[in-house]
């Protein structure tokens, strides 16, 4: 994961100047890769992976020992009455004894119930997770970038046929014209014929709102500067990969899939904080030393002064006897979060072989539907071609025409329809068998 985000993060450092400063026409990968590397989900993923990256230490598992260095300065100030054996007394007023101290002092855990080595390997299998979280975020988000790529083709295409469909009402209209002012068609034929160029003329203003609505979104996945910018896409036709197995993708998922992975990697964690409660019932082994040095000062009495250096060290050993069944009740409780883990796996495994038939069952249905609606409209675009000529001819009713329209416009509409559908449900197959990144 991290030789690939380096290899992306290096290609982007190469590409990515030369694909700002050109038109602003983006083929599928480009677009993949720059919402790969700008996307603010992606970068806020990568920080979490990192911080779980940082957290991989020696120390912050226990290993190493801790040092630490303190120092100390105090005194005392004393009004001293005192009786002498022999007789008489002695007093002082106000003998300020002064202490300097400071300490260099070690502590190392020798032995605790392997709770060391567990607790280091329990934080690389989170910093595993934080890697499958990023590889997460990264596969919805490239699947989402796809999807709305294949969704501005989709718009496109519609617009396309919508102006077409305008063109037609327009040359209806000139002809519904022409006849009435030779006096051979009637004035309702003809505001017939506007009302419907204005109809298909109003549905092709919209079309092109919803346009310019998906390129918004699509900017936004990729994080570019200015949202409102116009940014085209390359392709032009929804490709459909027609030959997914599903044998194969459901091979894949089992071994590939990141939510699999995830949990998977949640109940070994479940596991390794059951073996560090377990670790109590271990005796301890615990070293300590210390370098330590003194100045005493004194006005009264019978010193002026006194320095001190030592070295102190000192092994511990224990072993909890008894703390009151909280380490039995731990230890059943991480032996549910254990169980719980499994049937949390199991569960997803579950919904995921669903979603995987349930979408391949999908995928299936329209590839068989898309062969339908491609031989539709070679039908309707024929169909349209004589009606048209019969229209001129006037052998065909203003309404049978419009008919005849709407069957072209109703059958390029379904197929761009399967066409989206049938990319989605690949998209999806892709993403749950954990092969969306070969976009990439």
């Amino acid at each position: 994961m991290k030789l690939k985000q380096l290899f992306l993060s290096a290609a982007m450092l190469v590409f990515l100047p030369g694909i700002l400063a050109a038109q602003k026409t983006l083929t599928l990968q480009e677009c993949v890769l720059l919402g790969v590397e700008q996307n603010f989900s992606i970068r806020l993923a990568r920080n979490y992976e990192e911080i779980t990256a940082n957290n991989v230490t020696l120390g912050n598992a226990g290993f190493l020992p801790r040092i630490s260095l303190s120092s100390q300065q105090s005194g005392v100030i004393n009004n001293v009455e005192q009786e002498l054996a022999g007789g008489g007394t002695n007093s002082t007023r106000g003998a300020h004894n002064t202490t300097t101290s400071a300490g260099l002092s070690l502590n190392q855990t020798i032995f605790d119930g392997f709770r060391v080595q567990t607790t280091y390997q329990r934080l690389q299998e989170i910093n595993q997770i934080g890697e499958l979280q990023t590889r997460f975020t990264i596969e919805n988000m490239v699947a989402r970038i796809i999807a709305e790529y294949y969704y501005i083709i989709q718009q496109e295409r519609l617009l396309s046929n919508l102006q077409y469909a305008v063109e037609l009402s327009k040359e209806r209209a000139r002809i519904d014209e022409e006849r009435y002012l030779l006096g051979s068609g009637s004035k309702l034929q003809l505001l017939q014929s506007q009302v419907y160029l204005n109809a298909d003329s109003s549905r092709l203003g919209r079309q092109y709102e919803t346009v310019r609505a998906s390129r918004i979104r699509l900017n936004e996945l990729l994080a570019l500067d200015d949202v409102t910018e116009m940014v085209y896409v390359q392709d032009t036709v929804i490709d459909v990969d027609p030959g997914l197995v599903y044998d194969y993708l459901l091979q894949a998922t089992l071994s590939s899939n990141t939510a699999l992975l995830i949990a998977s990697k949640n109940q070994v964690i479940s596991e390794f904080d059951r073996k560090i409660i377990a670790s109590r019932s271990y005796p301890y082994l615990n070293f300590s030393s210390g370098y330590g040095m003194s100045y005493n000062t004194f006005q009264s009495g019978s010193l002026n002064n006194q320095r001190s250096m030592s070295i102190s060290y000192g092994l511990t050993l224990g072993f909890n006897i008894f703390d009151g069944f909280n380490q039995r009740r731990a230890l059943s409780n991480a032996n549910i979060e254990i169980y719980n883990r499994e049937l949390i796996l199991q569960q997803i495994e579950q919904e995921t072989r669903a979603d995987l038939f349930t979408i391949y069952n999908a995928y299936v249905n329209n590839l068989r539907l898309l062969n339908l609606e491609l031989q539709n409209l070679e039908i309707a675009r024929e169909n349209l071609d004589i009606a048209l000529e019969r229209y001129k001819l006037g052998a065909l009713a203003g309404l049978e025409l419009r008919e005849v329209q709407k069957s072209l416009l109703d059958a390029e509409e379904r197929l761009l329809f399967i066409q989206y559908q049938t990319k989605l449900a690949e998209i999806s197959l892709l993403q749950i068998s954990g092969k969306i990144l070969s976009y990439l």
